[in-house]
């Protein structure tokens, strides 16, 4: 059988250690490397295209890109990656947003370590791992996204600047596809910003992402 290939993401150095002196034990367990964080993992992923790992442990807490967003971008580049999100935190947003992002499982940082091994074994296969309570916060978590208003509060033309924002276009891309001027652009995104609370482009793309809306 060939071993699975795992690399871990974390921002707390002592965390990965401990990972990685459980794993090595297994003997169909093969730790592929680590990062300290999201751009890290993106970095050293990207530098491994002949040997990609199967299996990514990701945590959901980190200092310079979030474990949702990292998922994202390495779903999108590499989507035949299974992440397995492990973390100390279980609100209903977070474990909705992971899950959308494209997280195969979420398990927490309680768990023992044979169990971390079947999330593993089972992201290997295709296979959602999660506890009944966090199964319980992904149920919570999309209830209230439906009950929630569809584009909070957006107008139709925001809605589109957003859409094709989360879609890379530039101001200029946006005005030339929208037929409208850059600055009227520009007024759209600051309006984009304010609703949505977020404090520049990337993470309204993420943001669109994560709702659903791209």
């Amino acid at each position: 059988m060939n071993k699975m290939k795992v690399f871990l993401v974390d921002d707390h150095e002592m965390v990965r250690l401990g990972l990685k002196t459980y794993l090595m034990l297994d003997p169909e367990i093969d730790v592929l490397g680590e990062a300290s964080g999201g751009q890290d993992a993106l970095n050293k992923i990207e530098a491994m295209q002949d040997n990609l790992p199967d299996i990514v442990l990701m945590d959901l807490m980190m200092p310079d890109m979030d474990g949702v967003e990292t998922t994202s971008k390495l779903i999108a580049r590499y989507p035949q990656l299974r992440i397995v999100m492990l973390t100390s935190f279980m609100e209903d947003e977070q474990v909705v947003s992971a899950i959308q992002a494209g997280a195969v499982s979420y398990v927490l940082k309680t768990i023992s370590a044979e169990e971390l091994c079947y999330a593993i074994r089972g992201a290997y296969r295709g296979m959602p791992v999660m506890s009944g309570e966090v199964s319980q916060a992904l149920t919570r978590g999309l209830r209230k996204r439906a009950a929630e208003p569809e584009h909070n509060g957006l107008t139709e033309r925001e809605k589109e600047v957003l859409l094709l924002i989360a879609d890379g276009k530039t101001n200029k891309d946006i005005a030339d596809e929208l037929h409208i001027s850059i600055k009227t652009v520009k007024t759209h995104v600051s309006n984009l910003l304010m609703k949505c609370e977020l404090q520049d482009r990337t993470q309204l793309a993420v943001f669109a992402h994560r709702k659903g809306w791209a």
